[in-house]
Order: structure tokens, then C-alpha cells, then sequence
């Protein structure tokens, strides 16, 4: 048996805003940055799990705390059967009756359980010698179920729910596991749709989306009508007819203001509307959608919980789920609401707009492929061109398809030179 020694933390953060990458009309300068961890062991055998929570500066600091506030509910612990039940570590790191009370199940101290839970997962996959996405897609139903949390959902969905969706799509898996080796996973680009970028960049990057084969974009939406307008008309002029175009507000708008505002825009094809209003307003989001179909409404990256996404698929509110690797607890928690999506027909096309998110999110898509949903039909994960480099096995995009990575473990683990170079010291 080995044991969990330690949880090593790193406060990471990318200067971003210098060059407006990631710019928005409710963040203007976000510098890319990773509340980081590392869960060692005295296994011996160099593998230990890396994971961490995205965000975009200022607070980096605070996420770190928390994952450090976990510390002493692994540390110790033997690894073997807690690798065995990945439903266990879920309890012992959301279900503290003290550090609950910061949520429960939502914020800081959920992302930073997020945290350790997915450096277990790239932990459990290391040792397995599988990529995570193969590792999911391999595991059995019951074992996928167990890891699970069901409380609040058994309403809508159920363990029995749960293993027959996962069942029925037992007999196509080794023939969509080979499809997907060989084809890859689509994807597209929020990379020429920052709202920082001049018109120039914006045309000319829009043109180079097309070119590398990504056949939908996303643009920045929701500081001015009428500069939306001329974006807009510059974006689908670079692209042509064919090519998606989605929208993404990040929460700008009011209700009545969102339905007023994609109307506006509805001559230029939108592919969906990301975020238009507040994350937690389920009753406005499905207005929302009333008033602006058949344009779809996406929303996921700032989903709190399965709760959240629980009440966003009974509304009707999300026509896209967009499930984030960090922002819920970890892979879990996304399983679940990849369950909740099966259970409600609604497609699910990933948030990767941040540092080491295209590299998370891609294994949870690509299982879910293969072992759930059975279909990429519609369905796409983000793609930003930012801060691959700083990680040790980066994602590939050949012709605007996540290409299925096959080095061991869930991606997370970043270079430890990059490391060295961009933490920020709190050392008072």
C-alpha cells in the first residue's frame, strides 16, 4: 500500500491581460491564472496527481488557501482503496459539516475540492497507463455510477436512470473508442473573438479559423449594439455563409435587454447565446430562451453545481450545456451532469476559454462520446490558442478536431518550469 505524504499548491498566474487575450465585456484584463496542486505519495513509482481551479487573477491566492484547508482530508489516507472508489473522496472532501457551511456545494471551498478530486482522477488514470477519457470509457456502469452523487437529483434522475443510459450505449464502445482515435473530437475557436482585439486581428484571425478547418467561431458580445453590429459584420464577411457563428454576453445583459439585444443580431445566423444574463437566474434564463428561439441558449462555464444544472434542463433554459472541468467538483460532479444531459436530450459542447481548460475538459467529452451519449452530432468543445506550451502533454487540434490524446492521466499537469516562472509568492 502507498499514502497520500502531501498536497503541494501553486498560486499560477499568466500576464494575459498585457495582450487583451481573453477580454470580455464583464472582464476587460483577466490574466489567466491556476490555483494549482499536487497530491504526492510515497508510492515511489514518479506518478503523482496534478490538478487545479481556473480563474483570472486577483483571488488566485484565495483558491489556493482553500485547496490547502483539504489537506488534512486526504493526507495520510492510504491510496489504493481510495483510488478503488472514486465515489469516496467525494464525500470525505464536499461533505466536511464545517467547511460546508462556505457553500454548501458551491464556490471557493467546491472548486478547490474540484481541485484534488481531478489530481485523483489524473492520479487513478497514471496508474492505470490510460488517458482519463479512456479510463471512463472503460470503467463499468456500477463504477461510474458509485462515483456519482445523486442527492437532489433523484427527482429527474436516478441510479436505475443513470445505468441504463450508460448500458445502452455499452455495445458501441469499443467502435466509437477506435472512431475517435482516428478522427479526433470537433471543436471551435474563441480565439478571433476576443472583445479587446482591434478589427484587423479580429478579420484576419476569423479568416485563420476557417483555413485551420473549424467550422463554427465565437465572438465577444454585449459592451455596445452597434459595435457588436460592425464586429459582427466584419466576423461573417471573413468566414462566409457556412461557417457558425456563437455569441458569448458573459452575463452582460438583463432579460428583456438580452431577447432585445439578440434580436438585433439574429441577421447574422447565431449559432447560440452564451451566458446572456446572470448564472444563477434559471427563470430568466428560460425567458430568455422563449424570446430569442430557435437560437439556442448556452450556459454552463459558471454553473455552480448539478443542482444548477439540474433546474436549468427541467426550465428548458439551456439549449447547450457547457460544463466547465473546474468550476463544479471536479469530474465527478461532471459526470453527473453529463448524465443529467443524456436524461434530458440536451446537447453538451464544453467552456475551455481558460488556462489548462481545453487540456481538462476534452477527456470528459471524449467518455462521453464514447460511453454515454454515443454522439458528436452538433456537439463541439472550445478551443482558445492560449498557454498549451505550459503544460506536459498539451491538447492538438488537427482541422478543428480535438485530436484524443493517449499519454496516461487527465491532462492537468503542468511543466515545472512554468511553474517556476509565473507563481506568485505569499509567503506573509
Amino acid at each position: 500500500m502507498s499514502t497520500i505524504v502531501g498536497l503541494q499548491t501553486h498560486d499560477v498566474r499568466f500576464p494575459t491581460s498585457q495582450s487583451l487575450d481573453g477580454s470580455d465585456a464583464m472582464n476587460p484584463d483577466p490574466d489567466y491564472s491556476a490555483a494549482y496542486v499536487r497530491v504526492v505519495t510515497d508510492a515511489g513509482d514518479g506518478l503523482d496527481g496534478h490538478g487545479f481551479v481556473f480563474t483570472i487573477g486577483r483571488g488566485n491566492d484565495v483558491q489556493v488557501k482553500a485547496i490547502e484547508a483539504l489537506a488534512d482530508h486526504v493526507v495520510g489516507l492510504e491510496v489504493e482503496p481510495l483510488l478503488a472508489d472514486m465515489g469516496e473522496p467525494w464525500r470525505l472532501l464536499t461533505q466536511d459539516s464545517q467547511l460546508r457551511w462556505l457553500g454548501p456545494e458551491k464556490g471557493v471551498m467546491h472548486m478547490a475540492a474540484g481541485a484534488v478530486l481531478t489530481a485523483l482522477w489524473d492520479l487513478k488514470a497514471k496508474r492505470a497507463g490510460m488517458p482519463l477519457w479512456q479510463l471512463l470509457a472503460t470503467m463499468s456502469p456500477q463504477e461510474l455510477v458509485a462515483a456519482v452523487d445523486f442527492r437532489y437529483l433523484r427527482d429527474v434522475l436516478t441510479e436505475d436512470d443513470a445505468l441504463e443510459l450508460l448500458r445502452a450505449a455499452e455495445p458501441g464502445r469499443a467502435e466509437r473508442m477506435a472512431t475517435l482515435l482516428r478522427t479526433g473530437y470537433p471543436a471551435y475557436t474563441t480565439t478571433p473573438g476576443w472583445l479587446g482585439y482591434d478589427d484587423a486581428k479580429l478579420e484576419r484571425l476569423s479568416k485563420e479559423a476557417v483555413s485551420e478547418g473549424f467550422t463554427q467561431i465565437k465572438l465577444k458580445v454585449g459592451s455596445d449594439l452597434q459595435e457588436d453590429r460592425r464586429r459582427m459584420g466584419i466576423a461573417r464577411a471573413a468566414v462566409g455563409p457556412d461557417i457558425r457563428i456563437a455569441i458569448d454576453a458573459n452575463q452582460r445583459w438583463e432579460v428583456q435587454e438580452a431577447i432585445d439585444w439578440v434580436g438585433e443580431l439574429a441577421e447574422f445566423d447565431l449559432a447560440w447565446v452564451e451566458e446572456p444574463t446572470s448564472p444563477d437566474d434559471v427563470l430568466g434564463h428560460a425567458a430568455i430562451a422563449k424570446g430569442i428561439a430557435p437560437t439556442p441558449v448556452a450556459t454552463g462555464e459558471h454553473m455552480m453545481n448539478r443542482v444548477l444544472a439540474k433546474q436549468y434542463l427541467q426550465a428548458g433554459a439551456v439549449q447547450v450545456l457547457q460544463i466547465d472541468a473546474t468550476r463544479v467538483a471536479g469530474v465527478n460532479e461532471n459526470l453527473a451532469m453529463l448524465l443529467l444531459a443524456a436524461k434530458f436530450g440536451v446537447r453538451v459542447c464544453p467552456h475551455a476559454g481558460g488556462v489548462g481548460l481545453c487540456e481538462a475538459v476534452q477527456h470528459l467529452s471524449m467518455f462521453d462520446y464514447v460511453a454515454l451519449s454515443g454522439t458528436t452530432q452538433d456537439r463541439c468543445i472550445e478551443y482558445v490558442d492560449h498557454l498549451h506550451e505550459h503544460f506536459a502533454t498539451p491538447v492538438v487540434i488537427e482541422d478543428g478536431h480535438y485530436v484524443a490524446p493517449t499519454a496516461p492521466g487527465a491532462g492537468t499537469e503542468m511543466l515545472p518550469e512554468s511553474i517556476a516562472a509565473y507563481e506568485v509568492r505569499n509567503d506573509s
